[in-house]
């Protein structure tokens, strides 16, 4: 787990300084930096919520969710920085979910929103990839939960280098262009509500992840596009997007 009093990290030069040495992000090998189960959260920026608010009302939705709308990211799903994101064969695009992760550091059943950060561990870096899609009424598996759709890294950045984690900027790239700029101060639930929210229904246990939730308007890419999003004080996750017979190709090699 990195701590900013250890490493600086120099985005621009992408480049990381660890007990004085520099050394090129490049140079870096990490696997995925978490274990446990990954929580993804529906509807958590105000922008998002905002697009679909008319059909809330509609059916079958009726009326707007009080509880937190949940999904999972199974293990299938994690890949490391720089791993490439595989793209089935008969899908153009995917959509990139640049999100904060949330690590759990402790167990946690039922806490109270002033305490909430008391059981996280970190933070991380999250491409909660998925193929585009309407349905939010059902658990969209076959568009989320497809192998390799969930890159996560470069590491974890410890709980007391992120002071604020409400108002951190989150910024994606694509092929070296800026595609999408938003803040977590835009979210619906704060980290702490959130967590306070989810813990009231299930418990999070050390190693899970709580992902915040994806800014609307999320952008696309195709194989070929190099995907780099960048959240605020915790890291840089990049990830190029191939064939996914390309991807198998290398998996099993």
């Amino acid at each position: 787990m990195m701590r900013s009093a250890e490493i600086d990290m120099r985005w621009e030069e992408a480049a990381v300084v660890l007990e004085g040495r520099r050394i090129p992000v490049s140079e870096l090998s990490v696997d995925v930096p978490i274990h446990g189960t990954v929580y993804g959260t529906l509807l958590n920026y105000r922008g998002a919520w905002a697009a679909l608010s008319q059909a809330m009302h509609e059916p079958p939705y009726q009326a707007p969710p009080k509880a937190p709308v949940l999904y999972i990211k199974p293990a299938n799903t994690l890949i490391a920085h720089r791993m490439p994101i595989p793209c089935p064969h008969d899908t153009p695009v995917l959509e990139v979910g640049a999100a904060l992760g949330v690590v759990i550091g402790r167990t946690a059943t039922r806490v109270c929103q002033e305490k909430a950060l008391d059981y996280v561990a970190g933070y991380t870096v999250v491409n909660d990839v998925s193929i585009p899609h309407e349905s939010y009424y059902r658990p969209a598996l076959k568009e989320k939960c497809r192998d390799g759709f969930c890159p996560v890294g470069p590491w974890i950045m410890e709980r007391d280098s992120v002071p604020d984690p409400d108002h951190l900027s989150i910024r994606v790239w694509v092929n070296g262009v800026l595609q999408q700029e938003n803040s977590t101060a835009n979210l619906v639930r704060h980290v702490r509500q959130l967590l306070a929210n989810v813990t009231e229904f299930m418990t999070l246990y050390p190693g899970d992840t709580l992902l915040v939730g994806v800014p609307e308007n999320a952008p696309l890419v195709q194989v070929g596009d190099r995907v780099r999003i960048e959240v605020e004080g915790v890291g840089v996750l990049e990830n190029v997007v191939v064939s996914e017979d390309e991807w198998r190709a290398g998996v099993a090699s």
